[in-house]
């Protein structure tokens, strides 16, 4: 009896120890199957990301390219933002695949780390120079259409693409030669910028230097939106009496029935001014006034980047409000999910512009419709009435 008792207890305690690993073994199983959950939402999403960026933006840039009613400057930067996006989605999104598929971890050297980290970062800088730079020419375009229509020529665009280019290069470059400013970030799963407290490092003054470019530019858009809201009511044709002179009717009243007078032989004179309404000088190219067709070309442009660069404020504001984070207080722990949540919405924005570009201007859409299949092309709306064009 008592060696039976002893057997059993025994036995019992050979159960009680067994069951304490037990909860740690399956915490640990149900662990690595949310991490591998989770790296396969984060593959899918990338690429996913990936697609969308690099066909939307090359078939933009493409109907730029092919289409030269296009060829003016608005166009010319937007097709500067689709290649940046494309060269982002193809050499820098790759390896943040790779490095989620290894586990977040980083499998290649270190200099291959700080090169991606200083794309990243020249892109990120080169969107919002870029994007400053559209606001200003929107608000030239409007509010100095004959400044803006003589000197934004090829050239003109030329060189801001070149200074915007440099001026990112010069954001981004000098962290290279910096110890370990450049690194791989295992909660962000890519090599960017480490930002540190700002006694640590200059963090503070490349994100100082990103929100003043954020406010600069929406200020622009502010006084442009002021600026229209301001001349929303022009003043009416002013109608001035046509004087009469042996039914010749000349002036700036005259209408068209001076003008059927005339040739019909009705009264001596020279031949009445040009109809009412019928530009005159053609082919004078520099423009003095902005037409209305001329004005709502470029107000549906300036809503296109304009909400461009809104969308670019909200996918990239929750990522500086991280860096902020970092940046101002000291040994900070930001929730994994909330970090991995703003470094997913800050790589989708490299996709936004072509769907922004396809929904918000018209020929944009046509060049797409047009090289799109007969059976996927919409019929146009014939009018209700015939016409002729004199």
């Amino acid at each position: 009896m008592g060696g039976g008792d002893f057997r059993m207890s025994h036995g019992n305690d050979s159960m009680d120890g067994s069951a304490g690993p037990m909860p740690a073994v399956v915490a640990t199983t149900g662990d690595s199957v949310a991490e591998s959950h989770s790296s396969a939402v984060k593959l899918v999403l990338l690429g996913l990301i990936i697609c969308i960026s690099l066909v939307g933006n090359l078939v933009v840039s493409l109907l730029v390219l092919r289409n030269r009613a296009l060829h003016k400057a608005p166009y010319y930067f937007l097709l500067d933002l689709c290649l940046a996006d494309t060269i982002r989605s193809a050499i820098c999104f790759p390896f943040v695949l790779v490095s989620i598929k290894h586990g977040s971890a980083w499998t290649y050297s270190v200099l291959s780390c700080k090169v991606v980290a200083f794309m990243a970062v020249l892109f990120c800088f080169h969107a919002a120079f870029m994007l400053f730079c559209i606001s200003v020419t929107r608000y030239m375009a409007i509010a100095h259409h004959r400044f803006y229509s003589k000197r934004m020529t090829f050239w003109t665009c030329v060189g801001v693409v070149c200074m915007v280019w440099t001026l990112s290069v010069a954001m981004a470059f000098p962290p290279v030669f910096d110890v370990g400013t450049y690194k791989f970030i295992r909660e962000e799963d890519q090599c960017i910028f480490e930002h540190r407290y700002f006694k640590a490092n200059d963090t503070l003054g490349f994100m100082l230097m990103l929100a003043v470019l954020i406010l600069a530019t929406h200020i622009v858009y502010m006084k442009l939106l002021l600026f229209e809201y301001k001349h929303r009511k022009m003043k009416p044709v002013q109608m001035v009496p046509a004087i009469s002179q042996n039914w010749t009717f000349h002036g700036p009243g005259a209408t068209g029935q001076a003008a059927a007078n005339w040739i019909a032989g009705f009264g001596r004179g020279p031949m009445p001014p040009t109809l009412l309404g019928i530009r005159q000088n053609l082919h004078n190219q520099n423009r003095r006034l902005l037409g209305m067709e001329e004005f709502k070309a470029e107000k549906q442009l300036g809503r296109m980047f304009y909400v461009i660069t809104l969308l670019f404020l909200v996918l990239w504001s929750p990522y500086i409000v991280a860096c902020y984070w970092r940046v101002f207080v000291k040994a900070c722990t930001i929730p994994h999910r909330y970090l991995s949540t703003t470094v997913w919405m800050s790589f989708a924005q490299a996709g936004v512009n072509p769907i922004v570009c396809f929904f918000l201007n018209k020929d944009l859409k046509k060049g797409l419709l047009s090289h799109l299949p007969a059976c996927c092309r919409t019929k146009p709306h014939l009018p209700h009435e015939p016409y002729c064009v004199m």
